[in-house]
C-alpha cells in the first residue's frame, strides 16, 4: 500500500469512534497503543487501512490475545505493507523463511538502543513481532519516538544538523561487514516529517565532522533519543503482536529475565531513507591528525 504526502490518512482516532469495533488504548504520551477487538488472521482492506493509518500515528501498534495467528496469516499481514524480506543471518521457521525466530537465551538479546538493520542502504519499513512465550515478569520492550526528539532539539542544533549524515556499520568478523551512510535527519516518506535517524547499536560516526566533534554530537543525540519523555515501555503478555514503524522509531528490549522468551518476527523490505537537505562535503583532516571512519558498532575506540 502506498500513500503520498498529500493523501495521509484520517486521524487513526476518528476511525476508531466510527463504529468499527475497534478499542484503540493509548500506551504512553510519547507513542504507542493496544488495538483491541480485531484478528490478524481475517483481515480486510478497510482494516488494514485503519491499522495503517494507527501506526503512523502512534507508531508503535500491539495486538494483544493473537494466539490464533497462523505463521501464514503473519507473512501475509506483512506483505500488505510491502514485499517481505527474507533475513540473511537468523533462524528461520520451517516452511516459511520469511518469519525469522526470535529466541534471545540463545544469544543475540537486542538490549542496546537499535534501528532494525539500519546498516543496510534500504532499511526495513516496518517490523512485526508475534511474541509466542514470555516471562511473567521482565522482559518489557520500549520503544522511542524520533519525531519527537528531533522536534525538541534547539534550533540553532537543528540547523547545524542539516546535510549531515551518519555511517550505521555492522561488524561481525570475520563473517560479515555490512555499512551504509543515511541522513542524520530524515524525512517520512508518507508523513513528510522528520526524525532523528542515528542509532546507538549501529552508527559509527558523521563523516563531515572530526573525530571529537563527531562523538560529542552523536553522544548527545543518542541521549537525547532515549529520554524517558520520548519512551513508551511495554509489558508483553503471551501471544501479543507488535507492529513498528521503524523509519521513525528505535527500540530496546530489556534484559532482566532468566526465563525463555520466544518470537517470530516478520521485517517488510525497506526503502531509502532521504532527507530534504543537500549533504554537506566530508571532513577534511589536518595534517596527521588521527580520524577512523570504520569505528565499530559505536563501542569500540579508534
Amino acid at each position: 500500500m502506498t500513500q503520498s504526502v498529500s493523501e495521509q490518512p484520517a486521524p487513526a482516532t476518528a476511525a476508531a469512534s466510527s463504529g468499527d469495533g475497534l478499542d484503540i488504548r493509548p500506551v504512553s504520551g510519547a507513542l504507542g497503543a493496544e488495538v483491541h477487538g480485531i484478528d490478524l488472521n481475517d483481515l480486510t482492506d478497510a482494516q488494514f487501512d485503519q491499522i495503517h493509518a494507527l501506526m503512523l500515528e502512534h507508531l508503535v501498534l500491539f495486538f494483544p490475545g493473537q494466539e490464533k495467528l497462523t505463521p501464514k496469516a503473519h507473512v501475509e499481514f506483512g506483505r500488505r505493507f510491502g514485499e517481505v524480506e527474507i533475513h540473511p543471518f537468523l533462524p528461520k521457521l520451517g516452511e516459511y523463511p520469511e518469519v525469522t525466530l526470535i529466541e534471545p537465551d540463545k544469544g543475540g538479546k537486542a538490549d542496546e538502543w537499535h534501528i532494525d538493520v539500519s546498516f543496510s542502504p534500504n532499511p526495513p519499513i516496518a517490523s512485526i513481532l508475534h511474541l509466542v512465550t514470555c516471562p511473567p515478569s521482565g522482559g518489557d520492550t520500549m520503544w522511542s519516538n524520533q519525531y519527537r526528539a528531533y522536534d525538541t532539539l534547539s534550533a540553532p542544533f537543528k540547523e547545524m544538523l542539516e546535510g549531515l549524515t551518519a555511517v550505521h556499520v555492522l561488524q561481525v568478523p570475520p563473517v560479515v561487514e555490512m555499512s551504509a551512510e543515511h541522513p542524520v535527519v530524515r524525512v517520512h516518506p508518507v508523513t513528510g516529517r522528520r526524525s532523528l535517524y542515528v542509532t546507538r547499536m549501529w552508527t559509527s560516526h558523521i563523516p563531515q565532522l572530526s573525530r571529537q566533534e563527531s562523538d560529542a554530537v552523536l553522544q548527545h543525540l543518542f541521549e537525547h533519543s532515549e529520554q524517558p519523555s520520548h519512551i513508551c515501555r511495554y509489558r508483553w503478555t503471551p501471544h501479543t503482536v507488535a507492529l513498528w514503524d521503524n523509519r521513525a522509531t528505535q527500540h530496546f528490549a530489556i534484559n532482566d529475565y532468566q526465563e525463555h522468551r520466544s518470537g517470530q518476527r516478520v521485517v517488510v523490505s525497506g526503502d531509502l531513507p532521504t532527507s530534504d537537505t543537500p549533504r554537506k562535503p566530508d571532513y577534511e583532516r589536518n595534517g596527521d591528525e588521527r580520524y577512523y571512519p570504520r569505528r565499530i558498532n559505536a563501542r569500540v575506540g579508534y
